[in-house]
């Protein structure tokens, strides 16, 4: 799913291309992504005032008044295309101005991505889950919403009712810049575990950010993914870890997975994979250089 660096991208390059252009026409593909009432084509010749994001969802803000909310879960991806090239078979939505096509598709058989449309605010309020913004937070709020409930980290940075727009490639990322194991518990945490977590999550999130703004330029952001050679250790499974060159581990769980380099983040301990653990009971290795044995 795109998350917080991903999604500033998407809210970059759709503002420089259609903040104030009129909305031509709007072409739902797949009649499914609408998950609400109000119609659609009442947007035509309407002019894009704004478009806000909402957690990892984006609004596009519109003159009539009224909102598209919209939100890519795990496959949707946003693309922008010239006016005269045709829609693939995985694009749900197209929006048309003069100066292009803004498209949403979606890859796979399930259709998670949703439209919402409302006249007002108020209606578009209830899609937020309430979480903040790290970057924006002070070191006392920062703490207050880590320790509100006493979960592992990895769901405490991925939760987004507590933190806005983190998710499971983010926080894997976090949680090694950190030097902590993904299941320990937020209120297990000392003082300096706190300020380095905090201050992890502000690093990363910035560096993120700034290297995707680099890497995308004036264009639009293609290729959006959780999966990116630079990372440290999210989906870089028996990959050497960037800092001491073990490697890097993964527990499994629902349909996550957390991503941490034992020496770095947990004293060289393995993490119990509950099904592989349940599998092998007794046999499942306690540390890391029991697997090569």
């Amino acid at each position: 799913m795109p998350e917080l660096p991903d999604i500033l991208g998407y809210q970059d390059a759709m503002r420089s291309r259609i903040m104030h252009a009129k909305l031509i026409q709007i072409k739902l593909h797949n009649p499914f992504i609408l998950r609400s009432v109000a119609d659609p084509q009442s947007y035509q010749n309407s002019r894009v005032t704004e478009v806000k994001r909402l957690g990892k969802r984006l609004v596009l803000c519109f003159d009539r008044p009224g909102f598209m909310v919209i939100h890519l879960m795990i496959a949707g991806r946003f693309h922008w295309l010239l006016p005269t090239r045709k829609p693939t078979r995985t694009t749900l939505v197209t929006w048309f101005f003069e100066a292009g096509q803004l498209t949403l598709t979606e890859q796979g058989n399930k259709r998670r991505a949703s439209l919402h449309i409302y006249d007002t605010w108020d209606e578009v309020e209830q899609h937020n889950p309430g979480g903040l913004d790290v970057r924006l937070m002070d070191e006392k709020t920062f703490i207050e919403r880590l320790t509100r409930e006493n979960k592992t980290l990895k769901r405490a940075l991925t939760d987004p009712h507590i933190f806005d727009g983190i998710g499971n490639a983010y926080s894997d990322e976090i949680l090694h810049a950190s030097a902590l194991s993904p299941l320990k518990r937020s209120r297990q945490l000392n003082q300096q575990e706190q300020l380095r977590l905090f201050e992890a999550c502000k690093n990363v999130l910035a560096h993120w950010i700034d290297h995707l703004r680099d890497e995308v330029g004036d264009g639009f952001p293609e290729g959006v993914t959780a999966f990116r050679p630079e990372m440290a250790v999210h989906g870089r499974y028996q990959k050497p870890c960037p800092k001491c060159q073990t490697p890097v581990q993964r527990i499994r769980y629902a349909q996550r997975e957390a991503n941490y380099c034992p020496t770095c983040q947990t004293d060289g301990k393995l993490l119990a994979d509950r099904a592989l653990s349940r599998l092998l009971k007794g046999e499942w290795p306690k540390r890391w250089e029991d697997l090569e044995r």
